[in-house]
């Protein structure tokens, strides 16, 4: 049945209160649910208020995740997983308690929403400074990911026969030894409802294919790996079947072989030239966690720790050049983190973080704003699972387009000594995010202006601000593109996050190189 104005006030306890105007839900044609769902968040709202609670939202979220991993001719496993349940979060004494079950009926709803009040007042006793929320407009939507085949609806066996067909095709590369590939689906549903009025349904559609080929040295016993570039998106599975995946096999397995017979790297400081491909996980670690507010003032250090960042460092921090224009946005397609609302039930946005080389902003949730003076949410809150608390988590983070059309090419003639790096490879970044480390997929010498042969054992080291600060050369927009992850992880316990960050190709002055392997130069 369709959720009505009359059957959601009334179910939730909140008639007196005529929070959601009649036009505004008439215009969300699409929100459909059942009278379970419409009783489960009905008698949750109410039996908050009842508690004791000031602010109450309920989440129904369903999740699940696909996985096919195939090795040469065969498969290595399939997972096809499925979680339901619903959430309530409240806000009483001044506190935030949350409490979630598996089942979803008006009885089981009622328990937790008197669960997570009781646990708000006891963590009420703990808390020095009430929880305040920034404003938000109780909004009433649908949003979900544009596609045009769902792929839970495609057979596994097409999944299958994709997958070894390009190790088929990879294995044919003389030198190649093993082939291993792979293909990741996720879906979320999500209903969330508040004591403010907010009434939103979404659901989130990602896919993500890769694969690695290995060319082995049997005389020297030696071994390099390639894996291919494919950025993981918001879309259906026509995105995957669209892609080059199947026709990049060869070269992928060709360029196994060439990287085994590359020369290594002679380390020192060079210049370094990083297609989108790589630098979008540099963006991430040394940026996007960098930001994060939470980190900034303490309270988040797992995976990786806090921040180098302050609060005061706000529109005077130098970041990096005046090339450097770094912007947060859950808006843009085909982002992993795109969405039309948050967990706090804000609507998504774009801001900058990083504008002229200079620290701009932050990321926040509705709890967070008013801790730095702001006065309204970045829209950044998000929870894994039914079960999860919803906290900050990163919004897609993107390096943009300088305003010539310039390409790596262009990078690539301007420089005399240097290394350029697609893909990437193995990485690592210390407590404060200011001292990093970060490999690669494929390594290229660069001399007197053009590339002259493949390198192995590259990695480069350097410090969050002089490495931006070296930048000075950035791509334009014909060859700016994303790559991004389905398993960003925070919190304890741990949550994973899907983000994706954009950029162009880009070029720094006097990086230090470094040999990775015992072989040496």
């Amino acid at each position: 049945m369709q959720l009505t104005r009359r059957g959601f006030l009334a179910g939730s306890a909140l008639a007196a209160a005529g929070l959601l105007a009649r036009d505004r839900m008439a215009g969300a044609r699409g929100l459909l649910v059942d009278a379970t769902l419409d009783e489960v968040i009905g008698r949750a709202l109410a039996a908050a208020k009842k508690a004791g609670a000031t602010y109450a939202e309920v989440r129904l979220h369903r999740r699940r995740f696909e996985n096919v991993s195939t090795r040469e001719d065969h498969v290595t496993e399939t997972s096809d997983t499925d979680s339901y349940g619903v959430g309530v979060r409240v806000i009483a004494g001044g506190a935030w308690g949350y409490a979630a079950s598996s089942r979803v009926d008006g009885k089981t709803a009622e328990r937790v929403a008197a669960r997570a009040v009781e646990l708000a007042k006891a963590h009420a006793r703990l808390r020095r400074q009430p929880v305040t929320l920034a404003p938000a407009p109780p909004m009433v939507d649908v949003w979900q990911t544009p596609l045009e085949k769902d792929p839970f609806r495609i057979p596994l066996e097409d999944k299958v026969e994709l997958l070894l067909a390009i190790n088929a095709e990879a294995m044919k590369v003389p030198g190649v030894k093993f082939a291993s590939s792979s293909y990741d689906g996720v879906g979320e549903w999500k209903l969330f409802a508040s004591s403010e009025g907010a009434f939103l349904e979404q659901s989130q559609t990602r896919v993500d294919a890769g694969y690695d080929v290995t060319a082995v040295d049997t005389a020297k016993g030696e071994f390099e790996s390639r894996g291919h570039e494919f950025p993981g998106a918001q879309a259906g599975w026509e995105y995957i079947a669209r892609s080059s995946l199947l026709a990049d096999a060869r070269k992928i397995g060709e360029d196994a072989v060439a990287k085994l017979k590359a020369r290594s790297v002679e380390p020192g400081k060079k210049d370094l030239i990083l297609a989108p491909s790589n630098l979008w996980l540099t963006i991430h670690e040394s940026i996007g966690h960098a930001t994060e507010l939470d980190r900034i003032l303490g309270y988040e250090a797992n995976l990786a720790g806090t921040s180098f960042v302050r609060v005061e460092d706000l529109g005077k921090l130098n970041y990096g050049t005046p090339l450097m224009h770094v912007y947060a946005d859950r808006t843009d397609l085909p982002g992993l983190a795109t969405a039309g609302y948050d967990d706090d039930g804000v609507k998504t946005q774009k801001w900058d973080l990083i504008k002229d080389g200079t620290l701009v902003g932050f990321q926040t949730t509705r709890e967070q704003a008013s801790w730095i003076g702001e006065k309204a949410s970045r829209g950044t809150s998000y929870a894994m699972d039914f079960q999860s608390f919803p906290f900050q988590r990163m919004p897609n983070v993107s390096l943009a387009a300088g305003a010539r059309d310039t390409v790596a090419a262009d990078l690539i003639a301007a420089t005399d000594d240097g290394v350029y790096i697609t893909g990437n490879g193995s990485w690592s970044i210390d407590h404060q995010r200011k001292n990093f480390q970060f490999g690669g997929q494929m390594f290229w010498e660069v001399k007197k202006g053009k590339i002259v042969g493949p390198l192995r054992d590259v990695a480069y080291q350097a410090f969050t601000l002089d490495f931006w600060r070296s930048m000075d050369m950035v791509g334009g927009a014909r060859e700016w593109s994303m790559g991004g992850s389905f398993g960003d992880g925070k919190g304890e316990p741990m949550q994973t996050n899907a983000v994706s960050h954009g950029c162009p190709p880009a070029r720094f002055r006097g990086v230090n190189i470094l040999n990775t392997s015992r072989r040496g130069a």
